[in-house]
């Protein structure tokens, strides 16, 4: 639910959220102040740079981040989480930034650690303060509004359940306005139906509803267009709830483009911000890994060469983002190298298989050149894991939304992956299930969810039974 549903106390809930906005600034700032004078340190021009770093550092970094009612819904415990993640980026870059400059050694060490240690209590203890005065202003009943829903169907009935669990986003549903029969109703209506369309708007004058959601099907907009112009005699607010979730949606979300309003039904998740803490991350893990396994790769490439003839790297043309055709680096386990219009996949007991490379395929090292994938930007380390061209062409006419896997970048690791999808894929049935698990991936995406995929596949490399 977005915060385009106001409040009725609004002036109030806005002055709360001015002061979450200031505060953590404040305390920052503030506390780092008193931790330099605490130790007698002496309040010169290095430290008034330092205050004045950390003052935009906490700016940028400790603001609310999303919706008021999505914040609400999320918990103390979720919100104390994300305090001391957004606390941990500000100091790794401050001392990134001490680093470079060669300027840490200028501060008093038991000051930066009390600081940097005590700050983050007071930040939790602040918002925990905050997050109770919002939340109790707007659970107030004199803040509730009242609504009507216009149109019985699956996705009214959804939003009621929404309305009704999530009181935080203060409204309470009266009932729904439908034209068919309670028994032609076909979902199971959460409130009571009130009464057929065109008694709507005369209910809405006699029982002072605050709120109308309009949830008829896309294919009855002259009936929308007619509700929607006889309650304009009324100060109710009116949205319009499309029925869009009849699609299978992919990051679905609603903008604006110039002014005209579009909702997004299938797009990438890598959008923005989003797309610079997705490579980010990327980045950093690789160098952090290439450094401690480019002995090993050195090693395991000397076996391949010494143990059958054909090159060290099995190079493969596989699709990348958006379908484009990339080049995906492995050390050759087989004794054929197929890049073709027909690639048989490998089997149990496989008599293409080499030795060393039955090792290598057990436990996954085969894919460890894929990191210069990454670190050429062909790759991620956790995404839908790509296809040789051969088999994309194959199941694109078989499987609906195959392609769609393809709107972010593979990667060596994924979601299907770490759910047993894995290995070959001899029915039709198992690409499926791995195509599910890969646009749920698109649906779910989060920085937390692609290192919880990580662990799990380093986890399963010393029992996966499917590698062969």
């Amino acid at each position: 639910m977005s915060d385009a549903v106001v409040f009725k106390k609004s002036l109030a809930i806005a002055l709360m959220s001015v002061l979450n906005a200031i505060l953590p600034t404040t305390c920052v700032v503030a506390c780092l102040y008193f931790c330099e004078t605490g130790y007698g340190e002496p309040l010169n021009t290095d430290f008034l740079v330092l205050e004045l770093v950390v003052a935009v550092l906490s700016l940028v970094l400790l603001q609310p981040r999303g919706e008021l009612t999505d914040r609400l819904s999320s918990g103390p415990a979720a919100m104390s989480i994300s305090v001391a993640l957004r606390w941990l980026i500000l100091l790794s870059i401050l001392f990134f930034i001490g680093y470079i400059t060669k300027s840490s050694a200028i501060y008093a060490r038991r000051a930066i650690l009390t600081w940097a240690v005590l700050t983050p209590c007071l930040l939790a203890i602040i918002s925990l303060v905050i997050f109770a005065m919002l939340r109790r202003v707007v659970m107030d009943p004199a803040n509730q509004r009242r609504a009507i829903i216009a149109g019985a169907n699956e996705i009214s009935a959804t939003l009621c359940l929404r309305l009704q669990e999530h009181s935080e986003l203060g409204m309470s549903v009266s009932g729904f306005f439908e034209d068919r029969s309670p028994e032609r109703v076909d979902v199971k209506c959460p409130a009571p139906i009130l009464g057929r369309l065109p008694d709507l708007a005369a209910y809405v004058k006699a029982h002072q509803i605050d709120v109308i959601f309009v949830a008829l099907p896309i294919r009855h907009v002259h009936r929308v267009l007619n509700l929607i112009d006889e309650l304009r005699d009324t100060t109710a607010s009116i949205y319009y709830v499309p029925d869009i979730f009849v699609f299978d949606l992919i990051q679905a979300r609603t903008m604006d483009i110039v002014g005209i309003p579009v909702v997004a039904m299938c797009e990438t998740p890598f959008a923005g911000y989003r797309g610079v803490v997705k490579r980010s991350m990327d980045i950093v893990l690789c160098l952090m890994a290439l450094p401690i396994l480019l002995p090993i790769m050195l090693v395991l490439g000397l076996l391949v060469a010494v143990s059958s003839p054909g090159p060290i790297i099995f190079r493969q043309r596989r699709y990348g983002l958006d379908g484009e055709q990339i080049i995906v680096y492995k050390f050759r386990t087989m004794t054929v190298l197929e890049d073709g219009s027909k690639v048989t996949q490998a089997t149990k007991d496989d008599t293409r298989v080499t030795p060393i490379g039955r090792l290598l395929r057990r436990y996954s090292l085969d894919e460890l050149p894929q990191l210069i994938n990454v670190v050429q930007g062909r790759m991620s380390l956790v995404g839908p894991r790509p296809h040789a061209v051969a088999h994309n062409e194959e199941y694109r006419k078989l499987i609906k939304g195959y392609m769609v896997r393809h709107k972010v970048r593979p990667g060596i690791t994924g979601l299907a992956q770490v759910n047993g999808c894995r290995g070959e894929t001899s029915r039709l049935e198992d690409m499926q299930a791995r195509v599910h698990h890969d646009l749920e991936y698109l649906r779910h995406w989060s920085a937390l969810l692609d290192l919880q995929i990580i662990a799990k596949t380093l986890l399963q490399l010393v029992s996966n039974e499917k590698a062969y």
